[in-house]
């Protein structure tokens, strides 16, 4: 009894050791863009929507399990295979739309940033340089394994949305009901917001940003089991948060027939009906994704373009060592939050844009990987099996028929 507890504690110890990436990644997801569209769709469309966060867990683990595979096996990032594979030329266009992508997205998070300060009564002026200033000094003058801790525990921080799902005191009933009984609508609002939903779960930045991760963490193969269950747990917690964010915004204001347009609209919306500890922690929420998000989106592509130019990377590395990496972290840091500072600013163009641009990466990147995790002398015997293949291509195409969707949606009302 006493060996098999202390090889219980040893698998613990050694999975707490590992996890991190899979967790990390998964989280952000869930950033301003991500809140807002789950709060919309708690506030315009109840209940019936929480059944498609099933498929989204899958999605989700079946991607970024062949992330940390490939990083495993391979010790490389995605960037560094994609450029070694398919040619620079390659690489450089994808850079050069991914940089593009994510320093929109980053300013969308500094969007969220400024709306959490109004909310909270203070001036964007003062919180959102302040925020700016504190991402980049967590990154440059951190390691990874410090500023891995930092992130850990702000994912601790999106138990605010499962807190304040429960102080809305939603009917649990109707919950389960609607999770494992798909209420489908034909009309074109809902499945904009279907496909909204679905779409927000996979960005192309998520791909590089995990395998980058597991790399430079270095976790052996020997462990990777303990790296595919910290995919799994992220890929479940993320949604449980959303799922959430999605009960307590139909509980309260859907039931209310107040219709919103961001989650800055939620939060102002939930005092009145969930009370003033319900609107702290919707708003607490806001801004503690922001803040996560708008440090992880720079990271991630400092991580890929310097993967795929050939450049030193890494959190570990000092920045004469990795000048090129601290360089565009900090240039997308000061570009998105002074962005954010212009006044009358017109956020709807710029998540558009981000919107399209992921649309346009998010299929090439899908299907590099699929190409990449099934090349024989990369992966060996780790390549996917045939089951796993079917799985992988039916989430690639839904994902991608998704995204063009979307893309054209974007444009066409």
């Amino acid at each position: 009894m006493k060996a098999k507890f202390r090889r219980y504690w040893r698998e613990i110890l050694i999975f707490l050791s590992i996890m991190g990436p899979g967790i990390i990644t998964a989280n952000v997801d869930n950033d301003a863009g991500g809140i807002t569209t789950y709060s919309v769709a708690g506030a315009h469309f109840g209940y019936s929507l929480i059944w498609s966060f099933i498929p989204i867990i899958i999605a989700l683990v079946v991607i970024q399990e062949m992330c940390s595979r490939m990083a495993v096996v391979t010790g490389k990032g995605l960037a560094d295979l994609i450029r070694e594979e398919f040619g620079v030329r390659v690489t450089f266009y994808a850079m050069a739309v991914l940089i593009f992508s994510n320093l929109f997205n980053t300013i969308s998070e500094f969007a969220g940033i400024a709306a959490s300060a109004e909310l909270f009564g203070i001036s964007k002026y003062v919180l959102v340089p302040l925020c700016a200033l504190f991402v980049w000094w967590l990154i440059v003058k951190g390691t990874y394994k410090s500023v891995e801790k930092v992130f850990l525990v702000a994912c601790v921080f999106y138990l605010s949305y499962i807190i304040s799902g429960f102080l809305s005191r939603p009917d649990w009933n109707e919950v389960v009901k609607s999770s494992i009984k798909p209420q489908l609508h034909f009309d074109k609002a809902y499945l904009f917001m279907l496909m909204g939903v679905i779409g927000t779960t996979i960005a192309p930045w998520m791909q590089f940003y995990q395998q980058a991760s597991v790399v430079e963490k270095e976790i052996k193969l020997k462990n990777y089991k303990y790296s595919r269950l910290d995919v799994i747990i992220g890929a479940f917690v993320v949604n449980i948060v959303a799922v959430f964010i999605v009960i307590v915004c139909a509980d309260t204001l859907f039931k209310n027939g107040i219709r919103i347009d961001t989650a800055k609209d939620a939060a102002l919306a939930l005092k009145p009906l969930a009370g003033q500890y319900c609107f702290y922690l919707f708003a607490f929420g806001l801004l503690n994704a922001s803040i996560f998000s708008a440090c992880i989106l720079p990271l991630s592509t400092a991580y890929s373009v310097c993967e795929g130019m050939g450049w030193e990377v890494g959190v570990n590395r000092r920045f004469r060592e990795a000048p090129q990496f601290y360089t565009l972290y900090t240039a997308i840091i000061i570009i998105g939050a002074a962005v954010i500072l212009i006044p009358n600013l017109k956020l709807i163009p710029i998540m558009l844009i981000s919107q399209a641009a992921n649309g346009i990466l998010l299929p090439f990147v899908l299907i590099f990987m699929l190409l990449l995790v099934n090349n024989k002398r990369l992966m060996g015997k780790y390549t996917n099996s045939k089951i796993y293949n079917i799985f992988a291509v039916l989430t690639i195409l839904v994902m991608i028929g998704l995204s063009i969707t979307l893309l054209l949606a974007s444009f066409i009302k």
